[in-house]
């Protein structure tokens, strides 16, 4: 490991991601310099018993300027706060034997409501098979409801996904999902986050993990969000980066896709019907 993937290590178990304070030293004496005033015993036994923690869970550390890093997440390094959030990852936990990098080069981010209609998850399903079929990698948070459905629509296909935790890469969360997170990484998908290993999945942490699945997709559609959906902060996220946002519409009576609605009515987001319109916002050419 080097001196500046230690360090990023160090920095990224000192405080909570997209902590503002940390990124205004970090700009005025860089990583190793912030890491160095920071370090003491105590966190250097936590940077080895997360290495220690990960090696034994499979996991890779992966950071700026590694062969496997997304240049898309340094994108977010340009953007304005939002919600407590900001700045890029200090590195990602990794798990699976694919390339991060090479998923993220064409991705499609799909989010929208834990507890999903019959209909969000039907929708869900079709479109990430629809947008993996024609290529792209389908990223989402591996929660109840649409995220699920969005990572079996494109295991469907045979194709990788990549799920992005709000806790330790080497837990499940939700526990439910054990056998879908292995079903990801078993084929060819990656299960990644930026928490340590270990790490629970706290309210805060999952609208940090947000701006993750925002800034590896070249877009991020939402299936069923009310008002107050969590999905609509990485919908925000995605608006900041300047990415391709998308709605996919529900029932006007339904209160599950109240916020969906709002978006596109407030030019948020362009109103999308099916896997083929999306792919056509991102610039692609559909499959036939």
């Amino acid at each position: 490991m080097t001196p500046q993937s230690r360090a990023r290590l160090a920095l990224s178990l000192a405080a909570e991601p997209g902590d503002q304070r940390i990124l205004e030293r970090v700009a005025a004496h860089g990583v190793e310099g912030v890491a160095g005033r920071l370090r003491d015993a105590d966190l250097d036994r936590k940077v080895d018993d997360a290495l220690a923690r990960g090696a034994a869970a499979g996991l890779r550390w992966v950071v700026p300027g590694d062969t496997q890093w997304p240049d898309a997440l340094d994108d977010l390094d340009h953007v304005e706060p939002l919600q407590g959030s900001v700045g890029a990852p200090w590195g990602l936990w990794v798990r699976g034997a694919g390339r991060l990098d090479e998923l993220a080069r064409s991705a499609l981010s799909v989010v929208g409501a834990r507890s999903c209609s019959t209909y969000g998850a039907d929708v869900a399903g079709e479109l990430a098979a629809d947008v993996a079929d024609a290529g792209l990698t389908v990223v989402s948070g591996a929660a109840y409801g649409i995220d699920a459905c969005a990572h079996r629509g494109a295991l469907a296909l045979g194709r990788p996904t990549v799920a992005v935790l709000a806790c330790g890469a080497d837990r499940a969360y939700p526990v439910a999902h054990t056998q879908l997170l292995e079903r990801i990484v078993a084929e060819g998908g990656l299960v990644v986050s930026e928490q340590a290993p270990g790490a629970t999945p706290l309210k805060h942490r999952f609208l940090s993990r947000n701006r993750i699945i925002a800034a590896l997709g070249q877009g991020t559609v939402v299936v069923e969000a009310a008002r107050r959906s969590g999905s609509l902060n990485t919908l925000h996220w995605a608006d900041l980066l300047g990415r391709a946002t998308m709605a996919l519409p529900g029932p006007v009576t339904s209160r599950r896709s109240d916020g969906s609605h709002a978006a596109v009515r407030a030019g948020k987001a362009v109103l999308v019907t099916s896997g083929a319109e999306v792919v056509g916002e991102l610039g692609l050419t559909p499959p036939r």
